[in-house]
């Protein structure tokens, strides 16, 4: 669990958005730093701290989700106040916290469920950017100062080889707004229903994109075959059974890196750890076992 290390920032875009930050407790810091407000209303909101970069980002996530909503699509809601807000280098926005109450994640079948009726929505209002696959993993790549410069050049082939795969497959789902990083763990609870949350990576781009994690899920993370099954089932459409599945799953596996170096590179040693077998795994070939961190 995150440390509570920017309090003057949360704390004067909590004011800012006319919220009390009293109490605020770190959740966890992956992409984002995430806090839980237990002041801010009856059940408690959420405020996401980002890198100032990453503003369209953020206020594309907002609108998006108000979109859908709207649309009925069942998603995590930002919460009813003027955001994002911008401070000292950094974004922030706010949503509704769902509790859940050590219930665990949605299943697979739940996601290919939402997968299911996300893809059949129509045109968004919002401009969505073209899906661009390891695209921010080569700017994590370029702005990192600890790795080998073997290791580092190892990785930007491998990109590259990745990425003129990709440019060659056929994608018979078509293209449309996609989630970006749907996998089960980007699910939670809203009572008795699921529903899909983390909309900071939406694109234009082939579902495929969006199917392809949780079969990585099935090979890195022990997701059994009975679950990739029902998500097969629930979503229409068995995307194990079509040639480019291997390439996508590939493409996941190097995208889970970026988040790992950025963490590594502030000195979580865990992380480093877990960094290191995950890139020996990938040099060696292997459909080794993963550990989620």
């Amino acid at each position: 669990m995150p440390d509570l290390v920017l309090p003057n920032v949360l704390d004067l875009a909590c004011r800012r958005a006319g919220l009390d930050p009293t109490g605020a407790a770190p959740l966890r810091n992956h992409a984002n730093d995430v806090y839980l407000l237990p002041s801010a209303g009856d059940s408690g909101i959420v405020a996401k701290v980002g890198a100032q970069a990453l503003r369209d980002r953020a206020s594309r996530a907002v609108q998006l989700t108000l979109w859908l909503t709207e649309q009925g699509f069942p998603c995590t809601r930002p919460a009813q106040v003027e955001q994002p807000v911008e401070l000292a280098g950094h974004v922030v926005t706010f949503w509704r916290f769902y509790a859940q109450q050590d219930r665990g994640v949605p299943d697979a079948g739940h996601l290919g469920a939402l997968l299911r009726q996300l893809h059949r929505l129509p045109d968004p209002s919002v401009e969505l950017p073209p899906a661009a696959p390891l695209s921010a993993f080569a700017d994590v790549l370029s702005a990192d100062t600890t790795l080998p410069e073997h290791d580092r050049r190892w990785l930007i082939d491998e990109r590259d080889r990745l990425l003129k795969d990709f440019q060659q497959l056929v994608f018979p789902l078509g293209t449309g707004l996609i989630h970006g990083d749907a996998y089960p763990g980007n699910t939670l609870w809203d009572g008795a229903d699921a529903i899909l949350g983390d909309w900071d990576e939406p694109a234009w781009g082939p579902r495929e994109l969006d199917l392809a994690n949780t079969i990585q899920g099935g090979i890195r993370f022990g997701r059994t075959p009975a679950e990739l099954d029902a998500f097969a089932e629930a979503y229409g459409y068995d995307v194990r059974d079509w040639a480019g599945i291997d390439t996508l799953v590939r493409i996941r596996d190097l995208h889970t890196l970026g988040s790992f170096l950025r963490r590594a590179a502030r000195g979580d040693t865990g992380v480093a750890a877990e960094l290191e077998r995950r890139l020996r795994s990938l040099q060696r070939g292997d459909r080794a076992s993963w550990v989620a961190a």
